[in-house]
Formats: C-alpha cells, structure tokens, sequence
C-alpha cells in the first residue's frame, strides 16, 4: 500500500513538471518592439528593399523543410543550441540571413563565413528569458565582425523604460534586509547580529501612507549593529574593486605572431 501512494506521489510530480515554465535560450520567442528595431536596423545596413522577409523558427517549425521564396531574408530568432549549424544550412544555400545569436559565443563559429554584429544587449524575450544577444549575418561582404552601440542603446531602452516605472527602495543602515544581507554572503563578508540588537520590522513608518512595506519584513538594528553591518558593507565594495583590478593578460606567442604578420 505504501508503494503505491509513493508510485503516485512521483507519477504527480512528474505531471506537475510538465506544466513548469522553461526559460531556456531555445524557447526564446521575440517581442514585437524588439523585432521591429531589428528590421529597421537590418533596412538601414543591407540592401533588402522588396526582398521578402521570412521567420522559420517558431512553435513546430522545420527551419530545414521551411519553403524559402527566392531572394528571401531570414531575419529571426533561431536555437541558440545549434546556431553554427543553422549559419552552415544558410551558407551552404546562398540564403542571406540576419540571426539573433549568443553574445558571449558569437565567434564560435568563426571558421564560416559570416558577420559577427557584437551587441551584447540584454534582451527580455516572451518566456521571460533575459538573454545577452548579439546578431550575425552573411550580408556584409568581407567584414568579419562589427560593434554595433547604436543598436545596443536601442535595445537597451526597452528594457530601461520598462524598469522606469519600477521604484528602488533604500533604507536606513539600522534597518535589516534579506537582500542587504544576502550582498555581502555573495562577495564572502561574514556577518552576524544578536537577536537583542534587533526588532522585527513589516515596514517603517514612513512606508505606511503609501501602502508599501518591506519585501520579505526585517528588522531594526541597534546603533552598534548598524554600525557592524555599515563596515561589513564597507569590505564588500571594497572587495568588489579589488576584484575589478584582477585581470590577468594573456601573451601571444610566436606562432601566433607568425599567423598575424601574414594578415590584411
């Protein structure tokens, strides 16, 4: 009896699992206003003028038995998965192409000739996915690879407007938050306070007449472990500067050396 309930048990777990969001690179379907500043930015850069457009990457679709019209642009957001692989099926097609790509692995692909449109914008897709994103294309003849910041303040002011209306709470340093607290686990500053030194808090005073309150609660610290939490936030940025300032510098060598002077 009591392997049957456990047997249900898992069986309702794994139907519950089916019905949780997945945030993932290739379930990233695109906003209308960011798609529309891709268009206009892709228009602006390449010759597509009464070329048709086409998207094959969407719920169900077959980019590989996709009907493309001829002299079409694929401008779209493909699997970031297999993103040589779709470059290679275009390049092998003479199919011009403008793609969404992973920003941090856009030169992956290097060896194939195409594009790479560094971006690097934080772009928050329909399934919730934010996913630093640059671009690639076969429409830029030699170029290998081009920065793009008027594309990337673009994009960014989407989702900066989107933030806008968001306020941002700071308080006082004799009041405790998870997150204040959870600021200085992630650079590795200890901290701790005594239970006397402190006074549970849902939201201050001032926070009432607006009808706002502290996310999670806190609490309110004594001057002395006010004061212990101002120093430990103190070693934290400290810390995050020393980090900043811990670059390493990689050399060429001569081999390398050789392959450049053979260049341009």
């Amino acid at each position: 009896m009591k392997a049957k309930k456990v047997s249900k048990l898992e069986d309702y777990d794994g139907f519950v699992e089916k019905f949780k969001p997945k945030k993932t690179t290739d379930d990233c379907y695109t906003p209308e206003e960011v798609y529309g500043i891709i268009i206009d930015y892709v228009r602006n850069i390449c010759d597509i003028e009464d070329r048709k457009i086409v998207r094959p990457f969407y719920p169900g679709g077959d980019y590989e038995n996709f009907e493309y019209p001829a002299g079409c642009v694929v401008i779209d957001n493909p699997p970031f998965s297999i993103f040589s692989k779709i470059i290679g099926f275009y390049l092998d097609r003479f199919i011009d192409f403008f793609l969404f790509g992973p920003h941090l692995t856009l030169f992956g692909s290097g060896y194939q000739d195409y594009t790479a449109i560094v971006c690097g914008a934080d772009i928050e897709y329909e399934n919730g996915a934010i996913v630093k994103t640059s671009f690639a294309t076969n429409m830029l003849g030699s170029l290998k690879v081009v920065s793009s910041p008027d594309l990337y303040i673009k994009l960014k002011s989407i989702r900066e407007s989107k933030k806008s209306n968001l306020p941002k709470y700071e308080y006082p340093n004799n009041v405790l938050t998870v997150s204040s607290v959870w600021a200085l686990t992630a650079k590795g500053i200890p901290f701790k306070v005594d239970r006397r030194d402190t006074a549970f808090c849902r939201s201050l005073d001032s926070q009432r007449s607006h009808k706002k309150a502290i996310f999670g609660a806190g609490f309110l610290l004594s001057e002395k472990a006010a004061a212990e939490k101002a120093a430990a936030e103190k070693a934290a940025a400290e810390k995050a500067a020393a980090e900043k300032e811990n670059v390493i510098i990689w050399e060429l060598s001569e081999r390398e050396k050789m392959i450049i002077d053979k260049l341009g």
